[in-house]
């Protein structure tokens, strides 16, 4: 398999924007990834889109206006891992030898979504414990109060997360939300599923992410920017859970556990030695802590005494979401698994500005999706592991 580098990245700022369309949002993205890269994005020889609720095929109706057409484009749905998808699958096509170059994109307007259904629960069918009320918010109040009875967590261990990333967003130009919270303001916030509180969840988002991949030959004479040390992905790795996974144990997600062995396997690395900074899905603050573990980032047990050391924020061993994270950056569903690749790729390239993790070498970007998906509760991770 051939190495695979990135060549440009651009994004919007995440946030509410009813004004514009999945192609606005997706084309000013894709274009500032093109201008990134400096290259044209005539250039593209496949494109790949990761999202949940645009209308029918978004990557060709966005590529069109870049006066791109004529060649594979395909559309990913992955639950939250849709941007993960897009980048593991333009990875694969690049390392085979498939193609040279191209892009993927994530995008999602929940704006545009929520006003042409409503913002109701949405349940597909044969999905049982949907309609059961087993919603997000649920599941994750779950894990939160196994974190507190198998592992010891206090309230202010499960709310750190949420305090930790709205400070690291106040700094990140690109975050929904630029307001710190303390654990008080936090827990007063109102109650959504015991203990998680409105300040522990992240909101819901409009935007886009898009990243330009390509082989070492391409790159070597495409590259533009000798000033950026040239970062590849080393390892992705899509993992899925199975019907056996049924009864799992929510601090023990087993797609999320091999998922991230996988991956450090495939690049090489260790990932409680060798990490230097870690994007990942927090969508309610208990859930990163839990991840800490499943990660490896420490061994099984030891994630609250890890957060407690403070080894996961910037100036630690190693920080986990420097961006602010979906909590601050919000979470447009599609595009934060481009997102977080993004995010590793300027940690990398040293560009990461108030945010950035000194010295960083080796990063893991992840994303979790699915989790209340049918009866079986199936549960997509994506994980692509940097190093440069």
């Amino acid at each position: 398999m051939r190495d695979v580098y990135v060549l440009g990245i651009g994004q919007t700022i995440f946030g509410k924007h009813g004004s514009l369309t999945i192609n606005d949002l997706g084309a000013a993205a894709a274009l500032a990834a093109v201008k990134d890269a400096e290259i044209s994005p005539k250039e593209f020889q496949t494109a790949y889109c990761g999202t949940l609720y645009s209308p029918p095929t978004p990557i060709q109706s966005i590529l069109i206006r870049l006066g791109v057409a004529r060649i594979p484009m395909c559309n990913v749905e992955n639950a939250c891992a849709s941007g993960s998808s897009a980048v593991h699958l333009l990875h694969r096509d690049i390392a085979l030898g498939a193609c040279d170059v191209g892009i993927a994109l994530g995008v999602e307007s929940l704006s545009a979504f929520n006003k042409k259904y409503g913002k109701g629960l949405l349940t597909i069918e044969g999905d049982l414990q949907g309609k059961l009320a087993l919603t997000m918010p649920s599941f994750f109040a779950m894990l939160c109060n196994r974190l507190m009875e198998q592992r010891g967590a206090t309230i202010e261990d499960i709310c750190y997360p949420s305090v930790k990333n709205h400070k690291a967003g106040m700094t990140n130009p690109y975050s929904q939300y630029k307001k710190e919270v303390t654990v008080e303001e936090i827990m007063a916030s109102p109650m959504i599923a015991d203990p998680i509180t409105v300040l522990q969840c992240c909101p819901q988002s409009d935007g886009a992410a898009a990243i330009i991949l390509c082989c070492g030959e391409y790159y070597k004479k495409h590259n533009k920017k000798g000033y950026r040390a040239p970062v590849k992905i080393a390892g992705s790795v899509i993992s899925v859970s199975g019907a056996e996974d049924a009864s799992y144990d929510p601090l023990a997600l087993q797609a999320m556990i091999k998922g991230a062995k996988d991956a450090c396997e495939m690049a090489g690395i260790d990932a409680q030695r060798d990490l230097d900074v870690v994007e990942m899905h927090d969508a309610f603050s208990g859930e990163e802590l839990a991840a800490y573990e499943m990660l490896g980032l420490c061994k099984p047990g030891d994630g609250v005494a890890l957060a407690r050391s403070r080894a996961v924020e910037l100036g630690g061993r190693c920080p986990v979401n420097p961006s602010g994270g979906l909590l601050s950056m919000g979470h447009p569903l599609g595009a934060s698994g481009v997102r977080v690749v993004n995010d590793i790729t300027r940690q990398l390239w040293g560009e990461a500005g108030a945010n950035q993790v000194i010295g960083a070498k080796v990063g893991m970007a992840q994303m979790l999706g699915g989790v209340l998906t049918g009866i079986e509760s199936a549960v997509v991770a994506g994980i692509q592991i940097m190093t440069k």
